[in-house]
């Protein structure tokens, strides 16, 4: 069976459970958790994989990189369903469908913000200006870039918007250059 079809099934009666039991906002965060967890700690698939590895053990493994004892009822029953359904090679996959299942329930979009200095007022401010535009919720992840200079790129939803120093710069550079050659 095809991996997509299998992650998204899974994913989508996770999150029609969890929605039904009115708890769908934490198991976003414990699935985040979990998916963070895959792609930083590449030992932990290959454990999950492993069928030397107890069920009880994998249980264990997945519910502490779900978030610990803190994990929900609902989490720890469909990671048991999905290790009694020995499916558990596509659970990083399943994660990730979760993720945009979740995203696309609730209208939230991603972005990118990369600025020169740490900003978080900034974030903050973009997310409320962005929310308001588009009329979904906006989760920015920001990251810090020095070689822009000064100023924000910003990426949402395929658009981008380049208001950096350096974008500023290389820009006012291809207008003299293009202004010079007319004389010349």
């Amino acid at each position: 069976m095809n991996t997509g079809v299998v992650s998204r099934r899974y994913a989508k009666a996770l999150l029609d459970f969890a929605m039904d039991r009115g708890n769908e906002d934490k198991i976003y965060e414990e699935v985040k958790t979990l998916a963070r967890h895959f792609a930083n700690v590449p030992d932990l698939r290959r454990t999950i994989d492993n069928p030397v590895v107890t069920k009880q053990e994998k249980l264990n493994l997945l519910v502490e990189a779900a978030g610990g004892k803190d994990v929900t009822e609902e989490m720890k029953r469909f990671l048991l369903l999905v290790l009694n359904g020995k499916r558990e090679k596509f659970l990083q996959f399943m994660t990730w469908s979760y993720i945009d299942l979740y995203r696309e329930r609730k209208h939230i979009l991603m972005g990118k913000l990369t600025t020169a200095i740490e900003a978080p007022e900034l974030v903050k401010k973009l997310e409320k200006i962005a929310s308001k535009k588009t009329n979904s919720k906006i989760e920015i992840t920001s990251k810090v870039d020095p070689s822009i200079i000064g100023g924000y790129i910003m990426e949402i939803d395929g658009y981008r918007l380049d208001a950096s120093v350096d974008y500023q710069l290389k820009k006012v550079k291809r207008q003299f250059i293009e202004k010079n050659r007319r004389i010349v």
